[in-house]
């Protein structure tokens, strides 16, 4: 009796080891551009678990596919590595797709009827988000808090401008906030005062914005959960499975037990205020699969639409500014700050948008490098949006990633001449000077300033039309790139961006099961329908996440 036991246990254990132990998937027939230049189109791809097994061809994909694999048919659509967005504040999205959305407003009245309604149904709370931009109105005149007391005499209100270096207060807000006209602006930052009577307008410009957010009453836990979910199921449907969050200490105990609740669609490297280097040097060990911190975020400037990012040379539409280099750059915190992060092996993100801003980061960066040449550190420079071409050689040299959103590139094109003239803008935006240079060009959205399609954005580098429509063979059309360069900056790119390049960014055999499948084939259609290309699928882990069909 004990012998013929042993047997049907030991003969139970022979079959099941003959059974496929692992989650199998076979994605057939698709014209597959995996980013890996030793493969760089294959027809299937083979996935074991949340990891590429194969890639190639049909034929030797069937080698792989056995009775109890799952097989997805692509029905020869392009399927490319998930997208990553190297530039997002993914909690300040989630707040925009849930509340005002004044970035729709076309003209100065429909921006206070939008904002009269809203209030109405929202009356003694904090009114805030609102992404506004006058430069979409009629009269490109910035509001003032006239314009909406009449109606919020008991509502605090505090909408930014679409760049969040910008916001309107209305008196309310700036007296619960003590700004008046004997007020002097901080570091780093205006208030804007009327010419006349001296008092304030109610546009706050930079770190004066931190007056308003220190009065206004913290969101819970459950707000900023539900408010993130909201921004990862946005994501999702645009085959985006990995960002680069601008996030804040609070954020990551979000992602966390969005994690630990299995809901977690997308891969996060957050990037936190420099500020909080040493939070971040003591939680390195507690990254998880899908989160991770190394990444410090700083300011140097402001933005363009504000008139605030920094420059050598006067603004062209207001000679008396020449931008405002951030507080921290007053101070000489930045630098303190910058040194300690690379002592500490963090990388430094600075946010740099005028000519004299990136120059400045730029030398430091230099600087610091000189500490140990040898050691290689990738650091960015975020939006990198008016560098002079003397100033290129630097990002080469010091293997300084430039970390750019091309949408912004159509979208300022509109406007930005007539804010620092026609010299300066050839300097604009140079994707292509900084690819010929060698550099790794990395690109995002800055969402919700600008949407988070990555579509939009290969569109913007590859075309470069304004959303105008002024612009048909591109504003400043020698900066065009190639399609498949604006792919690889939004997939293997941002992969290295965060020191990732080995698990992410490509379609090859080791590297985690991350693809977006297309409509369109993006690489061969005219580029000006690449902005009307839409996502079929969505994979991360090797999991369907999203599906079209």
């Amino acid at each position: 009796m004990f012998k013929i036991i042993f047997l049907i246990l030991f003969t139970s254990i022979l079959l099941t080891m003959g059974l496929p132990q692992t989650n199998s998937k076979a994605f057939i027939n698709g014209k597959i551009y995996t980013v890996n230049e030793k493969l760089r189109y294959a027809e299937s791809v083979i996935v074991e678990e949340n990891k590429i097994l194969f890639a190639g061809s049909n034929k030797e994909a069937g080698k792989f596919i056995t009775n109890s694999t799952k097989v997805i048919d692509l029905n020869g659509n392009l399927m490319l590595p998930g997208f990553i967005d190297a530039h997002v504040h993914l909690i300040n999205a989630g707040f925009y797709l849930l509340g005002i959305n004044l970035h729709a407003a076309k003209s100065r009245e429909e921006f206070k009827e939008k904002l009269k309604e809203y209030v109405s149904k929202n009356r003694g709370k904090w009114i805030t988000g609102g992404y506004w931009d006058h430069e979409q109105w009629d009269e490109k005149i910035l509001p003032y808090k006239e314009l909406i007391d009449e109606f919020t005499p008991n509502s605090p209100v505090f909408v930014e401008r679409i760049d969040g270096h910008m916001g309107l207060a209305n008196s309310y807000a700036l007296k619960l906030a003590g700004i008046n006209k004997n007020t002097p602006d901080p570091e780093g930052g205006l208030i804007v005062k009327d010419s006349k009577t001296g008092e304030p307008t109610g546009i706050l410009k930079d770190n004066a914005m931190t007056l308003v957010y220190k009065v206004i009453p913290p969101y819970s836990f459950n707000d900023i959960y539900d408010v993130a979910l909201k921004a990862l199921e946005s994501a999702k449907q645009f085959g985006v499975t990995g960002v680069h969050d601008i996030s804040f200490k609070d954020h990551i105990k979000i992602f966390n037990e969005i994690e630990k609740d299995g809901k977690l669609t997308c891969r996060i490297y957050s990037i936190l205020p420099i500020s909080e280097y040493k939070y971040v040097i003591d939680s390195l060990e507690s990254n998880s699969k899908k989160i991770k911190l190394g990444g410090l975020k700083a300011y140097a400037d402001g933005s363009l639409g504000s008139s605030t990012a920094w420059f050598f040379e006067p603004y062209t539409q207001d000679t008396t500014l020449t931008g405002l280099p951030s507080d921290v750059i007053l101070n000489g915190k930045l630098e303190e700050w910058a040194f300690e992060a690379d002592k500490n092996k963090l990388q430094v993100c600075t946010h740099a948008i005028g000519d004299k801003a990136n120059a400045w980061v730029l030398n430091l960066y230099e600087k610091i490098k000189k500490n140990d040449p040898q050691r290689k550190r990738r650091f960015r420079i975020e939006h990198a949006q008016h560098v002079r071409f003397n100033n290129i050689y630097q990002f080469a040299e010091n293997e300084v990633i430039a970390s750019c959103q091309p949408y912004h590139a159509i979208d300022d094109g509109v406007w930005a001449e007539k804010r620092i003239g026609p010299a300066r803008i050839k300097y604009s935006y140079p994707f292509r000077s900084f690819l010929d240079a060698g550099l790794k060009l990395s690109f995002g959205s800055d969402w919700p300033v600008a949407p988070i399609n990555p579509l939009l954005g290969i569109y913007a580098a590859v075309t470069r039309r304004t959303l105008d429509e002024k612009n048909p063979g591109g504003w400043i059309p020698e900066q065009k790139i190639t399609v498949e360069e604006a792919i690889k900056c939004y997939t293997i790119n941002n992969a290295y961006a965060s020191f990732e390049e080995n698990k992410l960014g490509s379609i090859e055999a080791g590297k985690l099961a991350d693809f977006v499948v297309l409509d369109q084939d993006i690489l061969t259609i005219d580029p000006v329908k690449i902005k009307d290309t839409k996502v079929i699928l969505t994979v991360l882990d090797g999991e369907i996440i999203y599906d079209s069909r």
